[in-house]
């Protein structure tokens, strides 16, 4: 059979990733992109360092980001996001826009430099649009680097009004549904605008939806902010059942057009319309009717006879 007639695939755009050597959730991070856009991801190289600051800062050096976004210019993505919560806010706020600034410098070409984004950056960006400043917080992470993550929101103007811990430093992405959903339900303890469930090895697509219907606010994810912004830089949706991040960043169709009518028109219409001779005369008004005779009130009925007697 000829199929020449289907002309090939049809053209990609590209996003670029930069992960982590241990990240395991290259399919969760599919899952919000549309068709029409291509994830092409790499990773840092191997360090045996436990999920800890030590490693945040290993995995996020400037060296080791434009080794990689040099790996993936021959396929030449339209946007590069590192998609690491710890790594991106070790930093702090300077230091996230630093590693923005060397990616980018790192993808350059003659159009310029590569739009680049990082989890952490993604999360500020993503509580901006839902006008969140209070948040509950979700973490597999030790104490420490949970306090880190909480430094870096409080520099940046968030307020953590509650948040949990695994204490993991290790296996991260193996960590259940029902792990996730039980941390959260007791980070919410105070009036928070939003839940954020950190760190991009933790699987989260399928509990964001259950989340923000019982929780009734917002749900936002590591994964999930990190796909939404970088598709953004592309003028891309990304893609999630009822997640509200998405919802409240699609753009909605305009209102149809009211055009005024003169009243000049309207008389004119109005005078097209009547019989010759004009107006029809109405018949006179009929007199009130009489108020309608209600039943009476409905009693008990009368007991069957094996009922009659004491119970």
């Amino acid at each position: 059979m000829d199929i020449d007639f289907l002309g090939g695939p049809q053209p990609q755009r590209g996003v670029g990733v930069v992960a982590p050597f241990d990240f395991a959730l290259d399919r969760e991070l599919w899952r919000w992109v549309p068709d029409g856009i291509s994830l092409h991801l790499t990773r840092t190289p191997f360090v045996p360092v436990e999920v800890s600051l030590d490693l945040a800062r290993l995995v996020s050096e400037h060296q080791t980001l434009r080794e990689a976004v040099r790996a993936l210019i021959a396929v030449e993505p339209q946007v590069v996001a590192y998609a690491c919560t710890s790594g991106s806010f070790v930093g702090g706020v300077a230091g996230e826009r630093a590693m923005c600034e060397a990616m980018s410098r790192a993808g350059e070409t003659q159009a310029g430099d590569l739009p680049s984004v990082t989890t952490s950056g993604a999360l500020l960006e993503a509580l901006g649009e839902l006008g969140a400043r209070r948040i509950a917080l979700v973490t597999p992470y030790t104490e420490s680097v949970t306090q880190s993550l909480e430094e870096y929101l409080a520099e940046a103007g968030i307020v953590v009004t509650g948040r949990e811990f695994l204490g993991l430093t290790r296996h991260i992405w193996k960590v259940p549904y029902r792990d996730v959903v039980d941390m959260a339900r007791q980070a919410v303890v105070g009036a928070a605008d939003c839940l954020f469930i950190s760190c991009t090895n933790l699987p989260t697509y399928d509990v964001i939806p259950q989340l923000e219907a019982e929780l009734r606010m917002p749900v936002i994810s590591a994964n999930q902010v990190t796909m939404w912004s970088a598709l953004r830089r592309l003028g891309a949706q990304a893609v999630g059942p009822y997640q509200q991040l998405l919802m409240a960043s699609q753009p909605q169709p305009p209102a149809p057009a009211v055009l005024p009518v003169l009243p000049e028109v309207l008389s004119e219409a109005f005078s097209e319309a009547l019989p010759p001779g004009g107006p029809p005369t109405l018949p006179p008004a009929l007199p009130p009717a009489a108020p309608p005779v209600l039943p009476p009130a409905l009693q008990e009925p009368p007991p069957f006879p094996e009922q009659e007697g004491p119970t």
